[in-house]
């Protein structure tokens, strides 16, 4: 479970000190800091569970959820997510992880993003549409299609099956709100592959 600094001072108010009690709690691993001012109960949790309190708002997107959801072969080791309004990347490193947060336009940011619940805990993720669509928001812009299929499939390594079985309504409507090149690409792409 998450707590904060100020609610293990609220449970601890009968110690003298109830700082020196948390620290002691850190040394016995009973509490493991996630950033300043935050901890886990639960050494054992998944680090994908603690990215939208570490900052945000946020929701996991770009390689994380390219790779949860099957489009990319490799192992993602940095839980990416994205934020807005915030322009810079901020990049936390814990117990439980590396994380990485960079923001995409506000016009899109609440759009395509499920909210999922594992026991008590919840966290926002990318549809696959939108996820690729981040990721390519972020990249350098490609000069053609030609251009952004050889990314796609040989940089990025998206998966070619899973690439056309995109949804290409959710793509073309995020083409208009995201206004980069990239992601207008990815829209022609998948409707010339649809004929």
């Amino acid at each position: 479970m998450i707590v904060t600094t100020r609610m293990m001072e609220d449970r601890l108010s009968t110690y003298e000190n109830p700082r020196n009690k948390i620290g002691r709690m850190v040394s016995a691993k009973e509490l493991v800091p996630v950033r300043r001012g935050l901890y886990e109960t639960d050494r054992t949790i998944p680090g994908y569970f603690l990215a939208p309190c570490i900052y945000g708002p946020s929701y996991l997107s770009f390689e994380y959820a390219l790779g949860r959801h099957g489009l990319i072969p490799e192992a993602v080791r940095t839980y990416t997510s994205a934020t807005c309004g915030k322009h810079k990347t901020r990049r936390y490193k814990n117990a439980f992880g590396r994380y990485s947060y960079q923001d995409v336009p506000l016009a899109v940011f609440p759009l395509f993003v499920n909210l999922k619940r594992e026991g008590n805990y919840a966290y926002w993720l990318a549809s696959p549409e939108k996820a690729l669509c981040d990721q390519l928001y972020k990249l350098p812009p490609t000069t053609s299609r030609r251009a952004l299929e050889r990314l796609l499939l040989d940089d990025l390594r998206i998966d070619e099956e899973s690439l056309h079985a995109l949804d290409f309504s959710v793509v073309s409507r995020l083409a208009e709100r995201y206004h980069s090149r990239n992601v207008s690409h990815l829209a022609s792409y998948l409707e010339g592959a649809r004929r």
